[in-house]
């Protein structure tokens, strides 16, 4: 029985993806291990692996969040000045989300959705 999926993405600096998961979006750290951070918030988990040669123009990293309370999310990222993706604002999808996306500083696309039927 399959009971969660914990996507694992590339970092090239563990300190600069401490910053923008932990200080802009509010994810707390729950182990560290020199080259390999887990980081939480609410019920989700992301984990990171060094890589320090990535370059962030060839990284295709993807996550999708589903969330609740998406524009309450949305608007808390704007208040604090998170940059949103340019080409992703919080928009009704024709595939029955809500939804909006992020990169982080590897550019590790993050896109939030929450269903809206």
């Amino acid at each position: 029985m399959l009971i969660s999926i914990i996507p694992k993405l590339p970092m090239r600096d563990k300190t600069a993806s401490k910053s923008y998961y932990i200080d802009q979006l509010a994810f707390t750290e729950i182990g560290d291990f020199g080259d390999y951070l887990l980081l939480k918030k609410d019920n989700i988990e992301i984990h990171f692996f060094e890589f320090k040669e990535l370059k962030p123009e060839d990284n295709y990293g993807q996550v999708y969040i589903r969330t609740q309370d998406i524009e309450d999310f949305y608007q808390s990222l704007l208040d604090k000045k998170v940059l949103i993706h340019p080409n992703a604002p919080l928009q009704n999808k024709p595939w029955g989300q809500k939804e909006f996306a992020l990169l982080d500083s590897d550019n590790n696309l993050l896109t939030f959705g929450e269903s809206i039927t």
